[in-house]
């Protein structure tokens, strides 16, 4: 009995003393007991394939028993109901079989106006109503012609142009040519990852990294390593063991690349490769010396869009065009005159590399 009344005395000449400093109580026991100590956190992996390809994404949570899979696979599954060209169910499908009663959701009219945007910037070296063409020549999902001539590819070159499509008040897609075909292959990757970021981060999530079939997207740090994320940039003359030309460094930015190296035609008959780049002024696929495009910007959209660009693109104009948007850096592979591979990269590009 004793003992307790002066174990009381000696709380309360405590209490009265940290009243006199100024210094809640609340802090005061936060401070003697386990909560001095934050409670460290973990990475979440989560691995899986979507829009045709892999996926691997790491995120720091607090608890290892928090996993976003579920959100996940439900981005996966609204991007590709919208705009997969693959699915025919899907909004895109629908309108390019030339159903006038489909009313787009906000993800596609968030895509649709970005293509637009950069169709414009580029002077229509992007323009994702080239999906005809790529169809014609067997890099899309419909079966391709036996034989593309220069009268086939004018009459699709009639139906070719992102000008000849647009949005109406009710959300419906309005068409110039009834055969007007949209594909968003080139952006819709790009956006389903910044889509994934914007759901983590909706999730109090402040450090991760997205990649979908090379493509990523970087918030913060790898803080569970104590460094900033690491990504590398495939080399464009690989055969069968995978290799990279370049490693480097990437925090609150997307990147994403293109190249000629690994969806190709060869002609049995000549020899010729024909690359799976086809550009939407010519209509024929495009043979060029730039060999691989890497394209570092603000969302994975816009990286995915403009790497796209500029594999069409001749390298002056890619290189004015990084000059007109510092928001933009790139790293660009490409062949001389004797076919010797060269790099051109932006200064920015260059301070984020490794090696």
């Amino acid at each position: 009995m004793w003992s307790t009344i002066k174990a009381l005395k000696r709380s309360s000449k405590l209490l009265a003393i940290v009243a006199k400093a100024g210094i809640s109580f609340l802090v005061m026991v936060c401070m003697l007991s386990s909560c001095k100590h934050e409670a460290k956190k973990v990475m979440q992996t989560n691995q899986g394939r979507a829009l045709g390809t892999s996926y691997t994404i790491k995120y720091e949570v607090a608890d290892i028993q928090v996993n976003y899979q579920k959100k996940i696979d439900s981005v996966f599954e609204v991007v590709n109901r919208s705009m997969s060209t693959y699915i025919p169910a899907s909004d895109i499908s629908r309108i390019n079989r030339g159903d006038t009663t489909v009313v787009v959701d906000a993800y596609f009219e968030e895509v649709f106006n970005k293509a637009k945007e950069v169709w414009q910037i580029t002077h229509g070296s992007f323009d994702p109503t080239v999906g005809a063409l790529v169809n014609a020549w067997g890099f899309g999902p419909e079966r391709p012609l036996n034989k593309v001539s220069q009268g086939e590819i004018d009459s699709i070159l009639a139906f070719t142009g992102f000008g000849k499509i647009s949005i109406t008040e009710n959300n419906t897609l309005s068409k110039q040519h009834p055969n007007v075909y949209l594909d968003f292959n080139a952006l819709a990757k790009g956006y389903a990852i910044d889509i994934l970021g914007r759901m983590l981060e909706s999730n109090a999530v402040e450090n991760y990294l997205v990649e979908v079939g090379g493509e990523v997207l970087s918030k913060g740090r790898n803080t569970i390593a104590d460094k900033d994320w690491i990504v590398a940039i495939d080399d464009p003359t690989q055969t069968v063991k995978r290799s990279f030309v370049k490693i480097l460094t990437l925090k609150d930015a997307a990147m994403a690349s293109s190249g000629n190296y690994r969806k190709s035609r060869r002609d049995p008959r000549t020899g010729e490769v024909y690359v799976h780049t086809v550009n939407p002024k010519t209509g024929f696929t495009h043979r060029s010396n730039i060999l691989s495009t890497s394209v570092i910007a603000p969302t994975c959209m816009e990286a995915d869009a403009y790497a796209t660009a500029f594999m069409v693109m001749p390298l002056e104009k890619s290189k004015e065009l990084l000059q007109q948007k510092k928001e933009l850096e790139a790293f660009i592979l490409y062949a001389d005159s004797l076919g010797t591979m060269q790099q051109y990269a932006t200064e920015g590009f260059q301070e984020r590399l490794l090696d």
